[in-house]
């Protein structure tokens, strides 16, 4: 690719070198140069890029996109921009030649829910015949194949490059978690969404390394309603007027307000053998009532939210129906099928907050008893240990303390702190400090009727000990169980 035709409408000057080069690939990360790379300096907030524009060069760099002033031989092409962030979106988009045109693009953000969200959209979507790829908490999905991220919206260069991947593999639409973080740092520039989603607000990320303020965080928010065609809102959230008012698009809302142009109501809690959910009737565009397969009334709005998109994508009721059943959210209160007596569920709660609402919710269904298989994590507070056990001993029926990531603590320490805010209740607990003999431990003592939460691992397929990650998945572990007892 000529140098030339990778910065078209970037808004970039060269001021040295020429543009008339070949060049290999762009690169923000110096460790990764190769001869003939683009190397785009990034600023974050502990690292600078410019420090290592001599490294790249030493690597073999031909180019270097620069805001501040770098001292590199002449024979180095300088491409200078105000903000290299935005640059690296328009040039990655360039790169790989503008993949998002080639989709449906949704892109979703909020406080919570963004990832049940995608995933309802993504079901939908596949009922519909819509080969549909994710990006977000869960990685990048394409198919049966799963990548990893470090972050919930990678790097404007990896969003491309998956989206490139995605339309080559015959993808016809995807969706995108956009995280504040995510908007803020350009991750998401050059593309024009056809449809963004605000699930809700509420106060969180506010610190050194993310948002100054409540109200930052709100603003970047809403720089996707800045870039999307399309926008549609929860009408009963707070910030609705807000939001609204500075949007730079037509806005659609959904919620259970009157007027909602996808509205809800008689929402009510399903339970049945291997299925935990919600039900509600649909009312503004047309009429049906909806099964939702993830528990919780809040989650009505994350399915209203769904609906409301992939009404404009191809989805005709019996998609949206079929796929809102059939849903599964990894790692979020996800459904495994051990027996049709008992219900067992594997959840990402790793925190007292994120562990009071999954078993606050669980307790509106009525178990017989409600078992929460827990750990906590090595090398962090202790005082998060103390909270997780000081939660489930209120809300469970019986606690099962186990192993979690250890990292460099012993397990058993780890369990003594859990214990210190177990004994604020009158909870019953039992000590299993190997995490596989205690999820056997709750499915051969389970009884009719109870809901077990296997706590903290969600989506996660690894145990950290001791600074090494070893496979561990969960559900590969009951499944091992349950035919050993056949």
């Amino acid at each position: 690719m000529k140098l030339f035709d990778l910065l078209k409408d970037s808004g970039c000057t060269v001021i040295s070198g020429g543009k008339n080069i070949e060049i290999n690939n762009l690169v923000y990360d110096s460790r990764k140069v190769t001869p003939g790379d683009v190397f785009v300096c990034l600023k974050g907030y502990n690292v600078d890029g410019h420090k290592f524009a001599p490294m790249a060069v030493e690597k073999g760099a031909a180019a270097l996109v620069v805001s501040d002033e770098v001292s590199v031989p002449d024979s180095v092409t300088v491409i200078k921009t105000d903000d290299t962030r935005k640059t690296l979106a328009a040039l990655s988009a360039n790169y790989f030649g503008h993949p998002a045109e080639e989709l449906i693009s949704i892109a979703l953000t909020g406080t919570k829910g963004k990832t049940t969200t995608a995933c309802m959209i993504q079901s939908i979507l596949t009922e519909a015949g819509i080969k549909t790829g994710t990006i977000g908490t869960l990685g990048i999905v394409i198919g049966d194949s799963v990548y990893k991220t470090n972050n919930t919206t990678p790097e404007s260069y990896e969003i491309q490059q998956y989206l490139r991947k995605m339309a080559d593999e015959g993808c016809k639409a995807f969706v995108i978690e956009a995280s504040s973080l995510g908007l803020k740092w350009h991750r998401t520039d050059s593309i024009v969404f056809d449809y963004g989603l605000f699930t809700n607000f509420s106060h969180d990320h506010i610190g050194d390394s993310e948002h100054a303020t409540l109200e930052e965080y709100l603003e970047c928010k809403k720089l996707l309603f800045r870039q999307t065609k399309l926008g549609i809102i929860n009408r009963d959230c707070d910030v609705y007027g807000e939001v609204v008012r500075d949007a730079l698009c037509p806005m659609e809302t959904f919620g259970f307000a009157e007027g909602c142009d996808v509205r809800a109501s008689n929402g009510e809690l399903t339970r049945k053998p291997g299925f935990l959910g919600v039900s509600f009737d649909v009312s503004g565009y047309d009429s049906y009532r909806a099964d939702v397969a993830v528990p919780g009334k809040f989650n009505i709005y994350n399915a209203l939210a769904a609906i409301s998109v992939c009404r404009h994508c191809g989805a005709d009721r019996d998609a949206i129906l079929r796929g809102l059943a059939k849903v599964k959210v990894k790692g979020r209160v996800e459904p495994v099928n051990a027996g049709d007596n008992f219900t067992l569920l594997i959840d990402y709660a790793h925190n007292a907050l994120s562990m009071e609402n999954v078993l606050t919710t669980l307790r509106k269904y009525n178990p017989g008893r409600l078992i929460t298989m827990f750990g906590a994590g090595g090398n962090r507070p202790k005082v998060r240990r103390y909270e997780m056990g000081e939660i489930s001993g209120k809300l469970s029926d019986l606690s099962v303390i186990t192993e979690d990531n250890s990292r460099f603590e012993d397990v058993m320490d780890i369990i003594e702190d859990i214990k210190t805010g177990l004994a604020k209740t009158d909870g019953k607990y039992i000590v299993i400090p190997d995490r596989r003999e205690a999820i056997r431990y709750c499915i051969e003592n389970a009884r009719d009727g109870d809901i077990i939460v296997l706590a903290g691992k969600g989506h996660e397929d690894y145990q950290e000990i001791k600074g090494v990650k070893y496979h561990m998945d969960e559900r590969e572990i009951i499944a091992d169980i349950l035919r050993k007892e056949e």
